[in-house]
């Protein structure tokens, strides 16, 4: 009689364990993680202000090409810039004049163009 009881007591819990559950229509799932959106952005903005006439260049990852730093040394007044090279800390690095003087300049990875 107890083997029947432990039985039946089995069978019960295997039954109300494996209940299965109503299925929610596809049209109603969320597919993938649940990501809450942020109505604000939570970085700052990237610095936009113009570097041209900064005074001490800023070493780093420099991905402008040649062209372009070329590009931001003649819109700083530059005329007559030579070949550019970049040295180990990123800045680019050539000859130009202004105002009828030929002079070292630098671009740093911000765009800023300085004499040296």
């Amino acid at each position: 009689m107890r083997s029947i009881l432990a039985l039946a007591a089995t069978a019960a819990l295997l039954v109300g364990c494996n209940e299965k559950k109503a299925e929610t229509p596809t049209a109603e799932r969320t597919e993938g993680p649940a990501i809450s959106a942020s109505e604000a952005p939570q970085n700052p903005p990237i610095d936009t202000t113009p570097t041209t006439g900064e005074t001490t260049q800023t070493p780093g990852a420099n991905s402008f090409t040649e062209a372009q730093a070329r590009s931001a040394i003649e819109s700083a007044g530059y005329t007559n810039v030579g070949s550019l090279t970049q040295n180990p800390d990123g800045l680019w690095q050539g000859k130009a004049s202004k105002a009828g003087r030929e002079m070292n300049v630098s671009v740093d990875y911000k765009g800023a163009v300085t004499p040296q």
